[in-house]
């Protein structure tokens, strides 16, 4: 999984806004908090990925904040911004098989809650880790 430097900006009487410097276009934002702006930046950075991959267009290598330093737009950017990683939690790829061990009553709880969202056990554990993952980001 890959990580991106986003920056969050707040001002005064506005929402909280995140830009991707390798991903010009490709915005987050929320009213309520960063946390929940770069919540919306991962979906919003995943889209974007799933769009440019669509459109035949290749995925750019993350920078690191090294590199990022020498560039004078994102220098300018970044003043005043706070700076996170976001990972690009992409669906799609090889699926892979792998073995884990569950004690049986939380192999039981997870089957009732995949079914009530009308998943199978691989679907619902996927989608938790990336939860996960989304909170942990944020």
């Amino acid at each position: 999984m890959s990580y991106y430097v986003a920056l969050i900006h707040k001002e005064k009487h506005s929402a909280y806004g995140v830009s991707f410097p390798d991903f010009p276009g490709c915005i987050g934002a929320d009213d309520h908090s960063a946390e929940a702006a770069v919540r919306d930046a991962i979906e919003a950075l995943a889209f974007h990925a799933a769009q440019m991959q669509a459109d035949g267009e290749a995925i750019p290598e993350p920078r690191s904040l090294d590199d990022l330093g020498h560039d004078a737009d994102f220098r300018a950017a970044a003043q005043d911004a706070m700076i996170v990683y976001v990972p690009l939690l992409t669906p799609g790829g090889k699926v892979e098989r792998i073995n884990i061990s569950l004690d049986t009553q939380t192999l039981r709880a997870i089957d009732e809650a995949a079914k009530r969202r009308g998943m199978n056990r691989s679907e619902f554990l996927a989608a938790a880790a990336r939860q996960t993952i989304e909170r942990e980001a944020g």
